[in-house]
């Protein structure tokens, strides 16, 4: 996780004679953070992200054409042409008479623009945004909400910045009538302090797209949250945010005790609640007065049942959890030197370790009057069960199992009538599955298929299956390389698009690629073919999609192509390392 302002740290180590290990010194880190900053920022047309206009293929992008400057490119890919956005120099006159200040047509405080109708143009300047007549380029403001970053509230903002993307910017502005205190919010949702803000000031702050901000007052308590994009944008602190808070799935109530779930059945007439770990069925919203139906009475402090039960599309069955917890393994740690206090300090926290007792969670099926008896031989001893789900036709669910060791992986299904549960996919590895990687699976209701992802034959491949007999109906790939990934299935055309390494020999074998192919696995199409590894984005339409690539010799280039045939349309930018040469790098 990149903190929200990072320099690019170089390390450079003496070459020795010996194998010896040493810590980097004090001079080593210098010296690498002058060549970071030698080389910072001196690499231009690189970093494209492209605005789709619409459900078209058209779109506009803002590119880096020198040290500060930058400038705004509309692309029509059916005519395979680019050209500026607007005339930078009448814009920049234009709101150079608007804002009062001279505007460096190179440098235009532009955050984002669209093109709400024919001859005209969108401008975000900061808070406000303007219309301009792309014939007199005459501005008049609007209220648009261009440009401004989604206010959450506290209660429904995420909590920590679980993700990193491309660097950007936000520019906070305080409308209140009171200070009011910045905060990232790390990986772990542990505040960091960013300054304050009196009213009326704004600042713009350099982060990461994905990364969450949060302001408070004074007393520290929430009043906005914010989540940086991809481009720069305003973040209006005025304490109206936009997003209501999710609506909670369950509440609690006497004392804890029971737990009713306000998520009912889909005909609306059944609702279930926990009660001191049992379940039981109580009727609909609308008859709330009637005792509920214990169903269970198995359920305990050490193993209770106790999530949000899955309801069958008909309503006549659900599924809940049974699970017995891990148990307790404190471990101790001591901080030697904090900064708070001269002492040290004791801080002492749960952290199981190989062959504790890790959580036990089991599904239980149950009707409208009793629970289903299941056997378990297949699912004893999980890590983890996930992509619990209900067919549509009500007759089955099925979830996925990972056994504890990662050594089996299996897609189960089980009858909603019996209980009776089978194994449809059953992956077994004497090693390792990898299961943070290497598993994919997509279940095709229509066609009551299945498609898995595979090391089986020591390469990892995509596997059609039949979901009812669990038969392998036929390898989608094959070959000596790697399915990376899937990136999405068209059940209509019975195509899969997916990124892969080693499928071109005479390329690296690390560099990744992307394909499609057809789920009987004929048709590979290599959607993209340059030597480096590739980032390729789609059209809304998905009929044609960026391609961006890059080696560590090879600065990046970006290209334009059409989905169905993987053909470029054309070359948008190539990466201009001029400045960065100059300065002494070399590749």
């Amino acid at each position: 996780m990149s903190s929200p302002s990072i320099a690019i740290a170089i390390l450079i180590l003496p070459l020795i004679s010996l194998p010896i290990f040493a810590q980097g010194t004090k001079a080593d880190y210098e010296r690498a953070n002058t060549l970071a900053q030698r080389f910072s920022g001196k690499t231009y047309r690189s970093n494209i992200k492209p605005n789709w206009i619409g459900e078209t293929d058209s779109f506009w992008y803002v590119v880096e054409t020198g040290q500060g400057k930058r400038e705004f490119v509309l692309v029509d890919p059916d005519k395979a042409e680019k050209r500026a956005a607007f005339d930078h120099a009448k814009l920049a006159l234009s709101l150079s008479v608007v804002l009062k200040k001279e505007i460096d047509p190179e440098r235009l405080p532009v955050q984002s623009i669209a093109f709400p109708k024919k001859g005209s143009v969108l401008v975000q300047v900061r808070e406000k945004s303007w219309n301009c007549d792309l014939n007199s380029y005459e501005l008049m403001e609007v209220n648009s909400e261009l440009g401004r970053t989604g206010a959450f509230s506290p209660q429904s903002a995420p909590r920590a910045s679980t993700t990193t993307g491309a660097e950007t910017g936000l520019t906070f502005q305080n409308q209140l009538k009171e200070d009011v205190s910045v905060f990232w919010l790390d990986s772990e949702g542990r505040r960091q302090p960013f300054g304050t803000l009196k009213p009326d000031e704004s600042r713009e702050q350099h982060t990461y797209a994905g990364h969450v901000w949060l302001i408070a007052n004074k007393s520290g308590e929430p009043i906005v949250v914010f989540v940086a994009t991809e481009h720069p944008t305003h973040a209006l602190i005025d304490g109206t945010p936009k997003n209501t808070p999710v609506e909670p799935r369950r509440r609690r109530v006497k004392n804890d005790e029971t737990t009713i779930y306000s998520n009912s059945s889909p005909d609306k007439n059944w609702r279930i609640s926990l009660i001191k770990g049992n379940v039981a069925l109580m009727s609909g919203l609308d008859k709330k007065s009637e005792a509920p139906l214990t169903l269970t009475n198995d359920g305990k402090t050490a193993d209770a049942y106790d999530a949000i039960p899955l309801w069958s599309p008909d309503s006549k069955h659900f599924v809940v959890m049974q699970t017995t917890p891990a148990q307790e393994h404190k471990v101790s740690m001591i901080e030697s030197s904090p900064k708070d206090q001269e002492q040290p300090k004791l801080f002492v926290h749960d952290y199981l370790k190989p062959g504790d007792i890790i959580a036990h969670p089991r599904p239980r099926l149950f009707s409208l009057t009793a629970k289903i008896p299941m056997k378990e031989e297949l699912f004893s001893n999980p890590w983890e069960i996930s992509r619990l789900r209900w067919e549509p036709d009500s007759a089955h669910f099925t979830f996925l199992y990972n056994q504890r060791g990662h050594q089996a992986m299996r897609l189960i299904r089980v009858d909603a009538e019996t209980g009776e549960a089978k194994a449809i996919i059953n992956e077994e590895a004497k090693t390792f599955i990898d299961w943070t990687n290497k598993v994919y699976l997509s279940q095709l209701d229509k066609t009551h298929e299945a498609i898995w992802m595979s090391e089986r034959d020591g390469w990892n491949h995509l596997y059609l299956y039949d979901a009812s007999s669990g038969k392998v109906k036929n390898r989608i790939t094959k070959g000596e390389w790697v399915v990376r990934g899937v990136d999405r299935i068209d059940e209509l055309k019975r195509q899969i698009w997916f990124r892969c390494s080693g499928i071109d020999p005479k390329q690296d074998p690390y560099h990744v690629h992307y394909a499609r192919i057809n789920f009987d696995g004929s048709g590979l199409t290599m959607l993209t073919e340059g030597d480096g590894t590739h980032l390729i984005e789609y059209s809304p339409s998905g009929k044609r999609y960026t391609d961006t690539y890059s080696r560590v010799d090879l600065p990046p280039v970006v290209e334009l192509r059409e989905s169905e045939t993987g053909k470029r349309t054309m070359t948008m930018e190539k990466a201009d390392t001029t400045d960065l040469i100059a300065a002494g790098f070399s590749f």
